[in-house]
C-alpha cells in the first residue's frame, strides 16, 4: 500500500490542473467592476504616479551648507557711548557666519563697573530688607547681581530699602525703550549662500549663480521674482514674516528662513530651483508675556593704571536669523510606492495589476477567474 501511495504521488506531480472559471453575466456586477477599474486606475495616473511621482526614486538625505555675511555701517550719538560708529565686527554676533547669526539692534550699557559695594537693585524682591538682619551676610540675591554684605541701605524716610551687595557696581539699570539703537540695522544685507548636495545621486546645487559678472552681488537684491540673488535685505526678512523691523528691534526676536529644494532629476538641473519662505520663531505676541524678545549679556575688561580691572557691560537686543535648509531629489526608478507595493480590489499585487490590464479587454471578463477575486459572499450581495 505505501508503494501505491508513493507511487501515485510521484505520477501526480505529472498532472495538469486548471482553476474552475465562473462568468458573472450581471449588469449591476459588470458595472460595478468596471467602476472599481476606473478607480484603481485613477488612483495610480492621478495620486502615485502624477501627485506623489511614485515611479521615481526618492532621496531625502540632503547635504547642506550654509555661510552667511552681513554688511552695513551706521552712527549713533548717546550719552553713555557718545558718538561711534558701528560697523559688522561691532553689530554681529559670531563674527564668523554660519547658518546662525545674530544682528545687535539694541542694547543697555553700563560702563565703568568694578568689584565693590552698593545697593542691589529694587526690581529683585528678595532684595528689599527693613533692617540690616534681612540681608544675611554672604548670602547670594535671588536671581540678582551679587551676595548680601548684611547692611540694609535705606532713602530717606521710606519704611523699606534694599540690600547692600558686593558686585561689579553700578548695577545694570533697567530701561523702557522708545527707539532702537541702531535702528539703521533695517538697510544692512546679508549674503546667504547655501550649496546642497545628494551623495546618493552626485547631484549639487547653489542658490548663487554661476556668472562672470563681479558686480552681480554689488546690484542685486532678492526678492520672490529673483530667486537667484542671494543678497537679502535685512528689513525685508522681517518684512516677509508679517512684523515691523523698527518694532522687533526694540527687545529682538528670532526670524526663520526656510530654503527648500525640491528637485526632479528628470528635468533639466536648471529647473531645480530653492523656494524660500519666511516665519517668526519666537512668540509673535511676545510683547504681552513677561519674558518677551531676546538678549543676551557680554563685557568688556580692562585695567586702570593701577592694575585694578573693571568693565563695560553690555546687554544687546537683537534679531536672530537661522537660516534652515530641507530638501529632497526624485529620479525615475524602482520606487517603493509603485503600483506593485499596494493592494487593490485584487486582493493583493498581482491581483491589482491584472484587475487595471484586464480594463479594456472585455473578452477577458468572461474567463478571468472570479472566484480567485471575489468572495462568494460579495457575488451573492451584488447579485
Amino acid at each position: 500500500m505505501e508503494r501505491l501511495g508513493c507511487r501515485a504521488r510521484c505520477l501526480g506531480l505529472f498532472d495538469y490542473k486548471t482553476e474552475k472559471f465562473v462568468v458573472a453575466k450581471n449588469k449591476k456586477v459588470g458595472l460595478l467592476y468596471r467602476c472599481l477599474q476606473l478607480a484603481v486606475l485613477t488612483y495610480l495616473l492621478g495620486w502615485v504616479f502624477l501627485m506623489k511621482k511614485g515611479y521615481q526614486t526618492v532621496d531625502t538625505s540632503i547635504q547642506s551648507s550654509v555661510i552667511t555675511k552681513v554688511k552695513g555701517v551706521a552712527f549713533t550719538n548717546t550719552s553713555e557711548l557718545k558718538e561711534r560708529l558701528w560697523d559688522v565686527a561691532d553689530y554681529v554676533i559670531p563674527s564668523q557666519g554660519e547658518n546662525v547669526f545674530f544682528v545687535v539692534t539694541n542694547m543697555i550699557v553700563t560702563p565703568n563697573q568694578r568689584q565693590t559695594t552698593c545697593a542691589e537693585s529694587p526690581t529683585f524682591p528678595d532684595a528689599i530688607c527693613f533692617q540690616d538682619s534681612d540681608c544675611p551676610r554672604g548670602e547670594a540675591v535671588i536671581n540678582g547681581n551679587g551676595v548680601k554684605t548684611g547692611t540694609c541701605l535705606m532713602e530717606g524716610s521710606n519704611r523699606s530699602g534694599t540690600c547692600e551687595i558686593f558686585a561689579w557696581c553700578p548695577v545694570e539699570k533697567k530701561i523702557k525703550f522708545k527707539k532702537a539703537l541702531l535702528g539703521q540695522a533695517e538697510d544692512f544685507t546679508v549674503y546667504i549662500k547655501n550649496t546642497i548636495c545628494f551623495p546618493r545621486f552626485n547631484f549639487s546645487r547653489s542658490n548663487v549663480p554661476h556668472t562672470t559678472d563681479k558686480n552681480f552681488l554689488k546690484f542685486c537684491r532678492f526678492n520672490p521674482q529673483n530667486l537667484y540673488c542671494p543678497i537679502f535685505r535685512l528689513g525685508n526678512l522681517v518684512n516677509y514674516t508679517g512684523n515691523d523691523f523698527q518694532e522687533m528691534a526694540l527687545e529682538g526676536g528670532v526670524i526663520g528662513i526656510q530654503i527648500q529644494w525640491d528637485c526632479d532629476l528628470d528635468k533639466p538641473p536648471s529647473a531645480c530651483q530653492p523656494q524660500y519662505s519666511f516665519s517668526r520663531l519666537d512668540n509673535k505676541f511676545a510683547e504681552k508675556y513677561v519674558s518677551s524678545g531676546y538678549n543676551f549679556r557680554y563685557a568688556k575688561y580692562y585695567q586702570d593704571a593701577n592694575g585694578v580691572e573693571f568693565r563695560t557691560l553690555m546687554k544687546v537686543y537683537g534679531i536672530r536669523f537661522d537660516v534652515l535648509v530641507n530638501g529632497k531629489v526624485g529620479v525615475w526608478g524602482q520606487a517603493s510606492s509603485g503600483p506593485g507595493s499596494f493592494s487593490g480590489p485584487g486582493g493583493g499585487p498581482s491581483g491589482s495589476l491584472v484587475f487595471c490590464m484586464l480594463s479594456f479587454r472585455p473578452e477577458s471578463l468572461e474567463s478571468y477567474p472570479w472566484s480567485s477575486i471575489w468572495a462568494p459572499a460579495w457575488l451573492s450581495w451584488a447579485l
